[in-house]
């Protein structure tokens, strides 16, 4: 029989690895020994959605939470990404941003983490959450933020968005992609000067970063989410009392809005993105997802004869 402590040395070695492996990734792209990748696997589009050869409505960036470890979507086998597009043929939508790879190298595809894929697979995910709180730390978080900002406009580009055109720019994140979404904001601004909305999942992030050149940030939540809840918690600059931080220098701007998705929660049988879920009126969670965020970005971007609004409860919240 194994041993308690043994368990928790090892443990705890496996998080020190995980806490250094994370770190030396953002260093490489910051040194310059390794450059982030743009290339896609043969066959796959740069978006998907609105025809490419006229400018879409928005463009609609999909972060996903720590499940996001190759370019196809991964969480619910993209499911939420189809919705939106079937449910809103104005926007080109991109869904293959590496958000826990400032080198965007697919965490899957490497072989060593392919490996450990098929015999320990909870370090694919620890892995993520680790890049998360690299992503929030005050030492690699600028960096960092410039990294995934430089991802996600590079992404853009060759999705055909032009800069200084005008088009609305979205990003959706879930979970952990918050961090990366409000750290994306200053990047993205530099050198695309976009009209930015961000749309939070039950998001899970720091508070830290600027949002001065959002225009909005729509924070969708529920009652029955308590892994959003908990960074509200453990993180000072999402406490009332640190008045100078990125988000409550947000709040107080009213760039912030709170839509309730309840009874979902963040992961399982009834999270925001199930597709078996139902609500009284009919509806599965990811039907009443995908209407929000549609919603949200329709009332963004107004299209003549198209009736937006009317969805979630709006307030300000920390």
């Amino acid at each position: 029989m194994i041993e308690f402590p043994f368990l928790v040395l090892v443990f705890g070695a496996v998080l020190l690895a995980e806490a250094l492996l994370a770190r030396h990734e953002v260093m490489a792209y910051t040194a310059g020994w390794r450059r982030p990748a743009c290339e896609l696997p043969y066959g796959m589009p740069h978006a998907r959605g609105a025809d490419p050869d006229r400018p879409p409505d928005a463009y609609l960036v999909y972060l996903d939470g720590i499940g996001k470890r190759r370019f196809h979507d991964t969480r619910d086998g993209g499911q939420l990404v189809k919705a939106l597009i079937a449910g809103a043929p104005e926007l080109r939508v991109l869904g293959q941003v590496q958000p826990y790879s400032p080198l965007a190298a697919p965490l899957a595809d490497r072989p060593l983490w392919a490996w450990l894929r098929r015999r320990a697979g909870l370090l694919l995910f620890l892995h993520n959450v680790m890049q998360i709180f690299v992503a929030a730390d005050h030492r690699y978080r600028p960096l960092y933020n410039r990294a995934v900002g430089g991802q996600i406009a590079d992404q853009l580009r060759l999705a055909g968005y032009r800069s200084g055109s005008g088009v609305p720019v979205v990003l959706l994140s879930y979970s952990g992609g918050a961090q990366v979404a409000t750290g994306a904001v200053e990047e993205l601004h530099a050198r695309l000067r976009p009209p930015l909305l961000l749309i939070t999942l039950g998001g899970f992030h720091n508070g830290a970063n600027d949002l001065t050149h959002a225009r909005h940030l729509h924070r969708l939540t529920s009652d029955g989410d308590w892994i959003e809840r908990v960074c509200t918690w453990i993180f000072p600059q999402r406490w009332r009392l640190f008045r100078r931080s990125g988000w409550h220098a947000a709040v107080r701007a009213g760039k912030i809005t709170v839509h309730r998705l309840d009874p979902a929660t963040h992961l399982g049988r009834r999270s925001y993105i199930s597709p078996a879920a139902l609500l009284p009126d009919g509806r599965s969670h990811l039907d009443h997802t995908a209407d929000t965020v549609i919603g949200l970005i329709r009332d963004f971007t107004p299209r003549p004869g198209v009736r937006t609004g009317g969805f979630g409860t709006d307030h300000t919240a920390p």
